[in-house]
């Protein structure tokens, strides 16, 4: 059996179809199958197709491709489309199915990355870093025009040397004046560049630190117009890398390879110039090495890139475990974790550390031996002028120049040798940079919206939803919220009733359908208009770190003390906050953690009901209180519920049956509708979880 190049293809009509080297090798109708299936082996996996059986025949298994392990998550993305398609009857197939490997190399794609680190297009790449460089470029090349006049002032010591040699020193000619004055040229030179160097440097790391500034906060500023789908692709610990260490790197390629780049170019022509001008021969042996060195380099580019796409890789790894234990540390601690988590850490730090070291080893002996290979034009030019010298064919002057003038040659060659790994390690971070920037928020903003006011009519006008369309969360809902009405969802776990919240709050957009407030499609609104006139409460409180009065004023930006203080008396925390050492201006820390679950639950809605929001969202608003204060603060909420349209979901199903109607969700659809009492006559699948939870009460009384 050979490898093969072929295809498998899910046509909108329903039909599978696999073909290799152009010949069709199968088809068959989607609805002959009963289900498609992905079964891994060793070096290769297999798609089976479980054949729907005839009367009186036996159910048969196709295999319709093998594939190699690089295309494993393809192949099941694959099968559930099809799968989708056999249950439902629709075809849903996404306009763009997340890449795993690079179409170009087949190299598996680094995560949270769609470009290949081998294969990304490097010009368009620079242009992009161009682009956003040219508020700078003046002052950037005022400093370099400054630089490389210091520089030709350095370059005429070693003309001056020779001067001094061949015209005052060797036939002992000059006064001791002559050898002042020459001296003093040279020192003068060396006084002037210096100077310039030093205000140079200043202008040059102003300029890196402002650029790489820029980058953070337009990098920070995309992150918050990106859906949470998209930001979900990604670690946080990728994403904090980002923003700050990999628009770092930009920085220190600008002070460091990008500030040398123009310098060392137009100091490797000019002294090229000056030593063709001078001898030709001692030239051709000054760079007898380099054709070599560079072929080098050529070989090594690839392998050198490739070991610092892995060290990035260990990286983001290591920071993604380091930020989730962190952020999971009173988890860890509850469960007596501390050492494996540890364990955790310490074997991914084991990783970076072995790649990072491995590939500091393979420079230190890589450079150095090209470095050294390189040196033997110095050893050729010394030998044959040192020659020519002593046969009276060279001046000693002009040998002393051109052994001076080898090290700037030199200095910019050593610089190429470098720039591979500087290039490697800055443009993997601008790519993962420019990425961010370049990426197409999936919630966009109407042109002309129309932001009519948010007074509570909510309307989900056959609306259907998956992270993926065809996993379906929700599937054409239908449902009306007048205005001041109180709805509760209820249903079991992952049934949708969080994801249809976050449909009305804009967080992702529906596949299907439409959402609309007062007739007009939220997706005709502004966000933040939409956002102002909704409240929420999520289920998964989460608190800055700093002041009471700054959590809760976040809510409403400029909210004075009076504000704050009502609201924090709505939400029943009023007592707690006094109780405090500073009060409202005691500083709680990162998430709260300072505080009780049940202060920072009530935090949470004082933020919520300071800004008189027209909707309210309370999504487990009271799950974490104990009964007596859930019973209180219940009571506070129903004096804001009132004349605000109120969308509710509640653990304790108790707490809802005050709603004007209850929405039951089954399967992502409306199962049910009606009120508490209603919901319970028709002993449907409301009946049963309340059943449920009050044997589930009278067990844990018992």
């Amino acid at each position: 059996m050979q490898p093969a190049d072929g295809e498998l293809v899910f046509y909108g009509d329903g039909s599978v179809k696999s073909a290799a080297g152009g010949v069709l090798l199968s088809e068959f109708g989607a609805a002959e199958a009963e289900e498609l299936s992905v079964k891994p082996g060793v070096g290769c996996g297999l798609i089976y197709a479980k054949m729907k059986a005839e009367e009186g025949q036996t159910r048969r298994e196709v295999i319709l491709c093998r594939f190699s392990m690089s295309g494993l998550k393809n192949a099941g993305e694959f099968c559930k489309i099809v799968n989708y398609y056999i249950t439902t009857g629709d075809v849903s197939i996404p306009e763009e199915i997340e890449r795993q490997t690079c179409e170009k190399c087949g190299r598996p794609l680094a995560e949270g990355l769609n470009e290949c680190l081998f294969c990304f297009d490097r010009l368009s790449v620079w242009k992009k870093f161009f682009h956003y460089f040219r508020p700078y470029v003046k002052r950037f090349f005022s400093a370099q025009l400054c630089l490389m006049v210091a520089r030709l002032f350095l370059l005429a010591i070693p003309i001056l040397n020779r001067f001094l040699i061949d015209g005052y020193l060797r036939p002992k000619r000059g006064t001791l004046s002559d050898i002042l004055v020459l001296a003093g040229a040279m020192f003068a030179a060396r006084i002037i560049c210096e100077l310039v160097y030093i205000i140079t440097s200043r202008v040059y790391f102003k300029i890196a630190i402002s650029y790489s500034n820029d980058l953070r906060v337009k990098t920070f500023t995309k992150l918050q117009s990106l859906s949470l789908g998209s930001l979900s692709r990604r670690t946080q610990g990728d994403l904090i890398k980002r923003v700050m260490d990999d628009t770092g790197e930009v920085r220190n390629f600008l002070t460091g390879g990008g500030r040398w780049m123009i310098e060392h170019s137009v100091t490797f022509v000019v002294v090229l110039a000056i030593f063709l001008l001078t001898d030709v021969k001692l030239t051709l042996l000054v760079f007898a090495p380099v054709p070599f060195v560079a072929l080098a380099m050529y070989r090594f580019r690839k392998f050198i890139r490739g070991r610092y796409e892995r060290q990035w890789r260990k990286n983001s790894k290591c920071s993604s475990i380091l930020i989730d234990i962190i952020k999971g540390i009173r988890t860890v601690k509850s469960f007596g974790s501390e050492e494996k988590e540890i364990g955790k850490f310490s074997a991914a730090a084991k990783d970076l550390a072995q790649v990072s070291s491995d590939n500091e080893k393979f420079w230190s002996l890589l450079f150095p031996s090209l470095m050294f290979f390189m040196g033997t034009g110095e050893l050729l030019v010394l030998y044959f002028g040192g020659k020519a010298v002593l046969g009276d064919a060279l001046s000693l002057g002009i040998l002393v120049q051109f052994t001076m003038y080898i090290s700037y040659i030199y200095e910019p060659l050593r610089w190429l040798v470098s720039l591979p790994r500087v290039l490697a390690e800055t443009m993997t971070s601008m790519v993962k940079v420019f990425e961010i920037l370049d990426e197409k928020p999936e919630i966009t903003e109407s042109r002309e919206p129309n932001n009519v006011p948010v007074s509570g009519g909510v309307r989900f006008d056959g609306v259907s939803f998956g992270y993926k369309s065809y996993e379906p969360v929700l599937k054409n809902i239908d449902l009306d919220i007048k205005p001041g009405e109180m709805i509760g969802l209820v249903g079991r776990s992952g049934v949708g009733k969080s994801t249809l919240i976050n449909l009305l709050l804009r967080l992702y957009d529906p596949n299907s359908g439409k959402v609309s407030i007062n007739g007009t499609d939220i997706r005709d609104m502004s966000p933040d208009h939409l956002h102002e006139s909704i409240g929420v409460v999520f289920q998964d409180t989460f608190l800055f770190a700093g002041t009471i009065f700054d959590n809760i004023a976040y809510g409403k930006p400029g909210a004075t003390l009076e504000e704050v203080i009502r609201a924090a008396r709505t939400a029943n925390a009023h007592g707690f906050i006094m109780q405090t050492p500073d009060g409202y201006n005691t500083v709680i820390g990162e998430n709260g953690h300072t505080i009780s679950g049940g202060e920072r639950q009530r935090l949470s809605i004082a933020r919520a009901v300071i800004k008189n929001p027209d909707i309210l969202i309370l999504d487990e608003a009271t799950s974490a209180l104990d009964a007596e204060t859930e019973a209180s603060i219940q009571e506070s909420l129903d004096r804001v519920i009132k004349g605000r349209t109120t969308v509710a979901i509640a653990h304790r199903l108790s707490t809802l049956r005050n709603a004007d109607r209850l929405i039951v969700l089954d399967k992502g659809a409306v199962a049910e509708v009606g009120t508490h009492i209603e919901l319970l006559k028709m002993k449907g699948i409301y009946y049963k979880l309340v059943m449920a939870q009050r044997k589930s009460h009278k067990m844990a009384d018992a």
